[in-house]
């Protein structure tokens, strides 16, 4: 109840914010979906702490079975003392992408998701810049620089027919203009033909699901919000908000890499709130 209770208070501004902007004269639905919106934000972030133990117990169990294998030690009986909790029901491991500290602190991103798909392609689909077809095998990154006047970011996105692989990284950089950008690339990091040996090894992988944490030399400092992972927004309005940590640029990266034949029609709008 204390954790939930310091989520609310941290998103409340937030939540009042977009729920203002969806209800304008109803304050009744606007508690409504504020609630909804608290009541995700909370599953979301107990999913991460999950997972974090997880990786924890993981990173934990192997560094034992490496001492114990110099020491002659079983891994029967590694496991047994380390006393490894399972993962619990019904809660989805999320892939981190990075190593060691982030050297930034970064607030987690709030998602939800809303169920009137249809009347949001119809508001966009007059819009050209709003919708964007993603051929087989592409990867779409939005650039949305942070604007000197605003200090939440928003995001909504819906498909048609078929899910979409989406995830939302940090650029610490310095844009020279606050005009959202879209950039495609044939592979999940487009920047990959200046490293061969990571391009090399990502297409052994060959899954959106896993990630992608590598970090070039030549590029600004990049820490990941919300890690690439297929989302059902062919079913559902896809929705977030993320608090800014800095001056920089945010890569909403919309990941298609994974389907062979499939391109999608995707429907998509951003704004910042003050």
């Amino acid at each position: 109840m204390q954790i939930r209770a310091a989520l609310n208070h941290q998103t409340q501004a937030q939540f009042r914010q977009y729920a203002e902007q969806q209800y304008p004269d109803n304050k009744d639905m606007q508690d409504e979906l504020i609630k909804q919106l608290q009541d995700q934000h909370f599953q979301q972030y107990m999913q991460q702490v999950y997972q974090q133990q997880l990786l924890q117990q993981q990173q934990q169990q192997q560094t034992l079975s490496s001492s114990a294998l110099s020491n002659g030690i079983t891994s029967s009986t590694i496991a047994t003392n380390n006393n490894i909790s399972p993962i619990p029901d019904g809660v989805t491991p999320i892939a981190t992408g990075g190593e060691g500290e982030e050297e930034y602190s970064l607030t987690a991103a709030s998602m939800w998701t809303r169920k009137d798909i249809k009347e949001f392609k119809e508001s966009l689909v007059k819009d050209k810049e709003s919708v964007i077809k993603i051929g087989s095998g592409e990867t779409v990154t939005v650039r949305v620089p942070t604007h000197e006047d605003g200090t939440c970011l928003f995001w909504e996105f819906a498909t048609d027919y078929y899910d979409i692989g989406f995830g939302v990284y940090f650029e610490w950089s310095v844009s020279q203009t606050n005009t959202v950008s879209v950039h495609v690339s044939e592979s999940s990091d487009e920047e990959d033909e200046e490293d061969e040996a990571a391009k090399t090894e990502e297409a052994k992988v060959g899954d959106v699901e896993k990630g992608s944490s590598k970090k070039l030399e030549n590029r600004p400092p990049t820490d990941e919000i919300i890690p690439v992972y297929r989302r059902d927004c062919h079913e559902e309005v896809y929705c977030g908000s993320h608090t800014y940590p800095g001056q920089g640029v945010y890569l909403l990266k919309f990941d298609n890499s994974y389907s062979l034949w499939r391109s999608k029609t995707l429907y998509y709008r951003v704004y910042y709130s003050r």
